[in-house]
């Protein structure tokens, strides 16, 4: 019936050995280390990968933190700007109101010097018009 070859048998062993020990030696264990190593990298990676969100995260506050303080200095340099241009602008109106003021005096010195002038000038003729009227009045 069924006959039993052992050194078939043993041959068939010995290959199957061979065939395993070569397979481990030139896929298998050069499959796992590839895994292993891609293993390696991805965790890396990833590592990596969240330090720089960290980063990134940090740098982002920092950015935030300079465009606010530059802001706020912008502000400050507008208010500074804007209070230094009122400040001018206030102390111009005041010099200008002074030399109206200063004007006007002069003018109504001027204008009451003319008008006394004119009193006086009038006065002067004041006997002349008399006896004009007085010599109209009666030739009528």
């Amino acid at each position: 019936m069924l006959d039993l070859n052992p050194g078939l048998m043993l041959f068939v062993l010995v290959v199957f050995f061979s065939l395993m020990y070569l397979l481990n030696t030139m896929l298998f264990q050069p499959l796992l280390k590839f895994m292993d190593e891609r293993d390696e990298t991805i965790a890396k990676d990833l590592k990596n990968a969240e330090e720089m969100a960290d980063n990134s995260s940090d740098l982002n506050t920092k950015a935030d933190t300079l465009l606010a303080e530059a802001k706020a200095e912008a502000n400050a340099i507008r208010e500074k700007a804007t209070t230094e241009a009122k400040a001018l602008a206030q102390s111009k109106i005041e010099s200008k109101v002074k030399e109206l003021e200063v004007n006007s005096a002069a003018f109504e010195a001027e204008l009451e010097a003319e008008q006394k002038a004119l009193k006086d000038a009038l006065t002067a003729q004041l006997p002349t018009f008399k006896e004009t009227l007085q010599s109209k009045l009666s030739g009528l």
